[in-house]
C-alpha cells in the first residue's frame, strides 16, 4: 500500500482549519437580533462549510493519492510575481495605487514570460487608474492616491 500524499493533506488541513476559523469567529461576532432567517452570519456559515466539504475530498483524494503529478517549481518567475506583490507594498502609499498596481502588473506579467517590463509597466498603470477612476470616483471609495490620482481629484 502507498503512502498517502502528504502535501495534500496539509492543503486539506488548511481548509479544514480556515473553516474553524471561520466558525469560531462568528460565533464571537456580535450580532443584533433580526426578523429575517437569513441574517448576516448565514453566508459565513455557508462559506465554512463549504471549505469543511472541500477539505474532507481533499483528505479523501491525499489517502487515495488521487492527484496528479505536480510539476516541479520554477523559483524565477515566483520570485518575480513575489517582488511584484513586495513592490506594490512599498510603493503604495508613496507612489499611489495606480504605479503600485502597475507594477505588480509588470513584474507579475514579467513571471509569466509576458512582454518586457518597459512596455507592460503603462499599460498596467492604465488599466490600475482607471480601476482607481471607479472605485475613488464612481463608488466613492477610498484607495490610496499618488501623483497620477491627485490630478482627478
Amino acid at each position: 500500500m502507498s503512502r498517502p500524499d502528504g502535501a495534500v493533506l496539509v492543503i486539506a488541513a488548511a481548509l479544514v482549519a480556515l473553516a474553524a476559523l471561520i466558525v469560531i469567529e462568528m460565533r464571537t461576532m456580535p450580532v443584533a437580533a433580526l426578523y429575517a432567517r437569513v441574517g448576516p452570519t448565514t453566508f459565513p456559515y455557508i462559506i465554512a462549510a463549504g471549505l469543511a466539504a472541500l477539505g474532507a475530498g481533499t483528505v479523501a483524494a491525499g489517502l487515495r493519492r488521487s492527484f496528479p503529478a505536480r510539476e516541479h517549481d520554477r523559483v524565477v518567475p515566483i520570485l518575480w510575481i513575489v517582488g511584484g506583490l513586495v513592490a506594490q507594498m512599498i510603493l503604495l502609499k508613496p507612489a499611489g495605487f495606480a504605479i503600485a498596481t502597475g507594477a505588480l502588473f509588470a513584474l507579475t506579467a514579467r513571471g509569466f514570460g509576458r512582454g518586457p517590463i518597459w512596455l507592460s509597466l503603462p499599460i498596467g498603470i492604465v488599466f490600475a487608474l482607471v480601476v482607481w477612476v471607479i472605485f475613488a470616483l464612481g463608488l466613492d471609495l477610498s484607495l490610496p492616491a499618488g501623483p497620477l490620482e491627485r490630478r482627478f481629484l
